[in-house]
């Protein structure tokens, strides 16, 4: 039932620059660790147990032969807890970030018998909450990372795009920070766009100078994964990027997106002008109803100005279209279409890409990376 992107493993008071006194959290001893790893262990077995249940309880046909998962259900978890409680592991969290389970995933289609496995994903995913604890909880500034002075050396040049990902940028541009999850799709989501002029990603909203990516995926940064955008206000408008940022992704999954869980996984918009806010949190409220009426959740987006863009390390920088790379994803676009910009009840720069480029280029439900790194035209 999971699938495991990246292993981030505690790292020593030493590999961070710090000690204990800097608000560092202690590293946990090993017998610790191994009655944690214990104790997830039973507990995922509970909850194969339980998913072997629901798959049981029957396999007759239903009136449907295709049918679609809804958002999950909720289901009691006091086999889980038990299991946790009986391996003496107390309120112990790791260091490491955790897989996530799919959320809700209104567009797949399967089999009568299979959707009798539909409560599975509500335990699964309230499951895991309980297993990461303070994890999904973003950390203190008086508890986190005291981070660098000193900046990420990067090579200021963009692998497809080959414009600069460093300022100061030709005049006329505009940059935005969006954050949908796992930031490798998120860049190759917005540098496919037309007018875009760079793209970058890197660490933002959080309380560390200079994290890097171990430090980030500790939860112990409060950084979300995010990607700057630079885009020609002439080429394509914000409303545009609000429409690829709202349906790449699910904005309503809290701390994590689809199988990555985490602090560092979820939603955000941070804006750099007043302009942006406006028209950002107009979208948000337009984009709310039209996924309310398709039965989803409140929009847990954060919209934020003014936070520090710390560029992430190389080999990140888009990742995706790298020699090597692996073509891994986890968003969970909705497959809901953005309200029209005119029922947003703002003014500002109306949309210059039509919808005949959405239709073809969009974001789609399962994935968001599949397809050529090159940059869409208007005229392909």
């Amino acid at each position: 039932f999971f699938r495991v992107r990246r292993l981030s493993l505690p790292m020593s008071y030493q590999s961070y620059g710090a000690s204990p006194s800097q608000g560092v959290a202690p590293l946990p001893d090993a017998g610790q660790a191994s009655r944690w790893g214990l104790a997830k262990g039973l507990a995922l077995v509970a909850a194969g147990v339980v998913a072997l249940g629901v798959a049981s309880s029957s396999l007759a046909p239903s009136p449907a032969s295709q049918q679609t998962i809804s958002p999950p259900h909720a289901v009691s978890l006091h086999v889980a807890t038990s299991v946790a409680n009986s391996a003496g592991v107390g309120a112990y969290t790791p260091l490491a970030a955790a897989p996530r389970t799919p959320g809700p995933m209104p567009g797949l289609v399967t089999s009568s018998v299979a959707h009798r496995l539909q409560p599975m994903y509500g335990f699964q995913e309230d499951l895991l909450k309980m297993l990461m604890g303070e994890k999904l909880k973003k950390v203190s500034p008086a508890n986190a990372l005291p981070g660098r002075d000193q900046a990420m050396p990067i090579v200021n040049q963009h692998y497809v795009l080959k414009n600069p990902i460093e300022g100061p940028f030709p005049e006329g541009l505009e940059t935005i920070v969006f954050g949908t999850g796992c930031f490798w799709g998120t860049e190759k989501m917005f540098w496919k766009l037309p007018g875009v002029y760079s793209t970058a990603v890197g660490y933002a909203a959080g309380y560390t100078n200079n994290p890097t990516y171990e430090e980030v995926c500790s939860g112990m940064t409060g950084h979300n994964e995010v990607v700057m955008v630079v885009y020609d206000p002439t080429k394509i408008s914000f409303a545009d990027l609000l429409r690829n940022f709202w349906e790449s992704h699910d904005p309503t999954q809290g701390m994590g997106q689809g199988n990555d869980m985490g602090t560092q996984y979820r939603s955000g918009i941070y804006f750099t002008t007043p302009e942006q806010q406006k028209i950002a949190e107009a979208s948000l409220a337009a984009y709310q109803k039209a996924i309310s009426a398709e039965g989803y959740g409140p929009i847990t987006t954060e919209i934020v100005g003014g936070a520090p863009f710390y560029y992430a390390e190389n080999y990140h920088q888009q990742y995706l279209a790298k020699p090597g790379a692996r073509p891994y994803c986890s968003a969970q676009p909705s497959g809901i279409s953005t309200p029209p910009f005119e029922t947003w009840g703002v003014e500002g720069a109306a949309p210059k890409i039509p919808d005949s480029y959405w239709a073809k280029y969009g974001p789609k439900p399962g994935c968001t990376i599949s397809g050529p790194n090159n940059q869409n035209t208007l005229s392909m």
